[in-house]
C-alpha cells in the first residue's frame, strides 16, 4: 500500500520514544511469564485439531517514518501472529463477506449478536472458542510488538480486504501503530458497530500519550477478564 501523507507533530518524539520502551519492556517480560501458558496453549490446539499451532495473516497496519526534519505514517501490510482458533482449512471468504456487510450496516437477523466476528462461527474449534473468550489467541502479537511491527495500545490491526472498504475520513485510524488493545477494546470490544469503532480508533489518534497508553493497559485487564464481545 502507498504510504499515508499524515504527518505526525514535532514534539511527538519523545512519546514515541517511551511508548516503544515501554512496548519492548512490557512484551518481553510478558512473554518470559507467559512461556509456560503459551506452551501450554499450543499443546491444546495440536491435540484439540490437525493443523499449525499459529495462525499468520496479513494484516494492515502503520509504521512512522521520519527524513528530512519530518515525519509521517507509512501504512503497509505485515504477518500477524495468532493462536489458531479455528479449523486449519478454514473458509477465509467467509469474514470477507462478513466483513463487507458489518461495515456497510447489511447484518441481518440472522446474524444476531455478530459484529466484527461472527456469531457462532462453525469454524471454530472448540479450544479456540476458550481462546477466543480468554483473548488468549492474541498473545503471540507479543513478538509483533517486540519486532515493532505492533504497539501493545493502537487500533487493531486489520486485514487488506477491510480497508479496501473505507470511505475517505475511516484512513486516519491508520495514522499509529496497530496494537493489542485500545480504545475499542475497553470500550466496546465486540459489540459496537463499525462506524463506533471508527470513531474511538479516531479519538485515540488524535489523544495519544503515555498516560492513555497506560491507562488503557490497566483497563484491558478486567474488559479480558469479563469477556464481553470476546466471543
Amino acid at each position: 500500500m502507498r504510504g499515508s501523507n499524515m504527518l505526525l507533530r514535532d514534539d511527538a518524539a519523545l512519546y514515541f520514544a517511551c511508548k516503544r520502551w515501554l512496548d519492548v519492556v512490557l512484551a518481553a517480560l510478558l512473554l518470559v511469564l507467559l512461556a509456560p501458558v503459551l506452551v501450554s496453549v499450543a499443546v491444546a490446539i495440536k491435540l484439540d485439531s490437525p493443523g499449525s499451532a499459529i495462525f499468520v495473516q496479513q494484516r494492515v497496519g502503520a509504521r512512522r517514518r521520519s527524513g528530512g526534519g519530518r515525519a509521517a505514517w507509512e501504512v503497509r501490510n505485515f504477518s500477524v501472529f495468532k493462536f489458531r482458533s479455528m479449523a486449519n482449512d478454514a473458509d477465509q471468504s467467509v469474514h470477507r463477506t462478513h466483513t463487507k456487510a458489518w461495515i456497510d450496516g447489511h447484518l441481518g437477523a440472522a446474524d444476531e449478536g455478530a459484529t466484527v466476528k461472527l456469531a457462532n462461527d462453525p469454524r471454530v474449534t472448540r479450544v479456540g472458542r476458550f481462546l477466543r473468550k480468554t483473548s488468549l489467541d492474541e498473545l503471540p502479537q507479543l513478538v509483533n510488538v517486540v519486532k515493532g511491527e505492533m504497539s501493545l495500545v493502537g487500533p487493531r490491526p486489520v486485514p487488506p480486504y477491510e480497508v479496501a472498504e473505507y470511505r475517505g475520513w475511516h484512513h486516519e485510524r491508520l495514522a499509529a501503530l496497530p496494537g493489542i488493545t485500545g480504545l475499542w477494546q475497553i470500550k466496546g470490544r465486540g459489540e459496537v458497530s463499525f462506524e463506533e469503532m471508527m470513531r474511538l480508533d479516531i479519538e485515540y489518534v488524535r489523544s495519544a500519550s503515555l498516560r492513555l497508553d497506560l491507562a488503557i493497559l490497566v483497563l484491558t485487564i478486567p474488559a479480558v477478564l469479563g469477556g464481553r464481545g470476546a466471543e
